[in-house]
């Protein structure tokens, strides 16, 4: 008769047996053999301390493995805001995804290959953005907007000051505030106006020989209306100094969709001698810090000895190439999507869900543009109580919450995607 005593932690199975588990062995090429004998250590732990049998421990292994050796997973984004920061706002073209692929290896991103020399980094990528916005003398990026601005204020105004409007000192997001960012290069802030009000005499009057810029800044959270004066560009030639417009969002040109959101062809035009732009808002690229001015300026910025450390990577050179000059991206294409055929597709995964409800719903831009523009849409109504689990299923689904109800637009999701939320609802419906 067998000892009926032997401690069940005893028939854990060693390290090396589940590793040479076939699936597990499948998932070392994909996520390394690191992450994977973690994921196994931390299940047999689990089987001593009771908390799955000893038989499950390459299961449990398995199932805690990452879908992606990045450590980011890919969500369906069913909130509605077409550039939500917390989700990484623009979404990639399939030509930019297929550009950052080719880029992956070793490139001629910094290589002429007729002659075997040194070229211009990222030159395909500059000379797209030149051809896009041909007002611009010099083009130049960097790794963010916020870099952008830092690199123009380190360069123009260091040690001298940046004349701004008190109502344009903003704050950027995550607490940062635009004050701070420009004070830590070295500049000084001179502040003119008010909140509400700022004249050309203001600006005039504050301009002088230490004045490095003046600085436009387009406040694109939020809107201040009623008693209110500004200068736009166009109105601050003849202070003698340069005016640099930070414009925020990223159009290149103007968008009729967009009316209220500057872009950089036209403001170039009023007579900004350099302009600001993010890559991954409205233009629907990778993050990047786009600089477009002067041919003089714009190569000052690029010689300066901190463009060196916020200059781009290879990747993000291919990825805003094959947005810029590439076909329509899925930010362009989720702002315009045509309320009808939403309400065709919502009303078709609505179907399939037993209890759901189509609902009108309102699409925003989101990504700190265009604040006061409302994007006609629908949605598929749910329990508040799905909304947890939607998000930690495979694929994540987030929607968002209103009134108690969980609200999934379709928006900004592929219709060739809509089976994966039928079918992420469903097996949150089943639980």
């Amino acid at each position: 008769m067998g000892d009926t005593t032997v401690d069940p932690r005893r028939r854990i199975p060693r390290t090396d047996a589940v590793l040479a588990d076939p699936r597990i062995a499948a998932a070392i090429p994909r996520l390394g053999r690191g992450p994977v004998k973690a994921a196994v250590v931390a299940a047999q732990q689990r089987a001593r301390a009771g908390e799955i049998a000893p038989g499950d421990v390459a299961a449990a292994a398995l199932e805690a493995l990452p879908s992606s050796p990045g450590g980011l997973r890919p969500v369906l984004n069913a909130t509605g805001v077409v550039l939500h920061t917390n989700l990484g706002r623009a979404a990639l073209s399939a030509s930019a995804v297929a550009a950052v692929a080719a880029a992956s290896g070793h490139t001629d991103v910094e290589l002429d290959l007729a002659t075997g020399r040194r070229a211009r980094r990222g030159r395909g990528a500059l000379a797209a953005l030149a051809a896009a916005v041909p007002d611009a003398g010099g083009v130049h990026v960097v790794n963010n907007g916020a870099a952008a601005l830092v690199l123009a204020a380190t360069a123009l105004a260091a040690g001298r000051e940046i004349v701004v409007s008190r109502g344009e000192l903003v704050e950027i997001g995550d607490g940062f505030r635009l004050p701070d960012l420009l004070e830590s290069t070295g500049a000084r802030l001179r502040e003119v106006g008010t909140t509400n009000r700022t004249s050309y005499a203001d600006y005039a009057e504050a301009v002088g020989p230490d004045t490095g810029f003046v600085l436009k800044v387009h406040p694109s959270n939020f809107v201040v209306r009623g008693f209110t004066r500004a200068v736009e560009v166009a109105g601050l030639g003849g202070l003698g100094v340069p005016v640099v417009a930070d414009i925020g969002s990223g159009l290149l040109a103007p968008d009729p969709l967009l009316p209220d959101e500057p872009d950089a062809a036209t403001t170039l035009r009023a007579g900004a001698d350099l302009v600001i732009a993010s890559g991954d808002k409205l233009l629907g690229g990778p993050q990047a810090g786009l600089l477009l001015g002067t041919a003089e300026l714009v190569e000052r910025l690029r010689r300066y000895p901190l463009a060196r450390a916020l200059r781009v990577d290879k990747l993000t050179l291919a990825a805003l190439q094959a947005t810029v000059a590439g076909p329509e991206t899925p930010t362009w294409q989720a702002l315009r999507a045509d309320p009808d055929a939403l309400r065709s597709r919502t009303e078709e995964v609505a179907a399939r869900l037993p209890g759901a409800e189509v609902v009108t719903s309102v699409a925003v831009v989101g990504g700190g543009g265009a604040p006061e523009l409302e994007l006609p849409s629908w949605a598929v109504a749910l329990p508040e109580a799905w909304a947890e689990p939607l998000r930690l299923g495979d694929p994540p689904v987030v929607g968002r919450v209103v009134r108690g109800r969980l609200l999934l637009d379709l928006r900004c999701i592929a219709p060739e995607r809509d089976a994966d939320v039928v079918a992420a609802v469903a097996a949150v419906g089943m639980r």
